[in-house]
């Protein structure tokens, strides 16, 4: 493989945690926990490099999950909240979501850029404790 390898890893839930595979090449992994999962990934994928004398960073590596796994996995966001932030009929996100319709990519980047900004949105807030 020539260049600089871009490698997509697929997460899926399973029974006993969570697995990620590349649908281009032979790697595969396990965990228990994303985290887990995600520092498997990042060690089976240069390991699969290795023989290249290769070292694979973070940014070479992209997972994704379908809808309906990550709305499964991410019980907290609601779906009907997101398809109104972003704008989207709700039935239609639950369409996705159910694995009933296939969005397209710019749907797809509308929910994606939704859930981003909501985890933005989150991530800044300060909780304050008054007695």
């Amino acid at each position: 493989m020539g260049g600089t390898p871009h490698i997509v890893m697929m997460i899926e839930k399973t029974e006993a945690g969570f697995s990620a595979y590349s649908e281009n090449l032979p790697i595969f992994t396990t965990g228990k926990s994303v985290p887990e999962l995600i520092n498997n990934a990042y060690e089976a994928v240069n390991l699969y490099f290795e023989d290249q004398m290769q070292k694979v960073t973070a940014e070479m590596i992209h997972f994704t999950v379908d809808f309906k796994q990550f709305f499964q996995y991410y019980r907290v966001l609601n779906s009907k909240f997101l398809a109104e932030k972003i704008g989207m009929n709700p039935t239609l996100l639950s369409q996705y979501i159910q694995g009933r319709k296939k969005p397209s990519n710019q749907q797809a980047n509308k929910i994606l850029n939704g859930i981003h900004q909501i985890g933005k949105e989150l991530s800044d807030l300060s909780l304050i404790n008054k007695s």
